[in-house]
């Protein structure tokens, strides 16, 4: 995948921006992580959720990459539920686990 399959059309101007700068992180890596789970989930997310997917935008993707692979603890400051939906969801292999699916 090469970028972004989702149109922005329709979206507010904040969603907008996120998807722009999840698929323009820095490293191929995060882009396809930050990017995908964005163009799957931009138009669900609550209020409180962007506002912690903006701030995890600001973080630098090494440090992001190894929380979200799971190779390094998460900072107790960004070990939310929001945090936790979008490193389950890569660890499901882009998707959102079933609820009830052992992990």
């Amino acid at each position: 995948m090469s970028g972004t399959v989702k149109s922005s059309a329709g979206l507010d101007v904040r969603r907008r921006r996120i998807l722009f700068r999840a698929w323009h992180r820095g490293t191929r890596e995060m882009d396809l992580i930050m990017g995908r789970f964005a163009d799957a989930e931009i138009e669900g997310l609550s209020e409180a959720e962007i506002d912690v997917f903006e701030h995890l935008l600001e973080v630098e993707d090494p440090d992001l990459f190894a929380w979200v692979s799971g190779s390094l603890p998460v900072p107790a400051a960004l070990d939310t539920p929001f945090f936790r939906k979008i490193q389950a969801w890569h660890l499901a292999g882009g998707s959102m686990p079933d609820a009830n699916a052992p992990l």
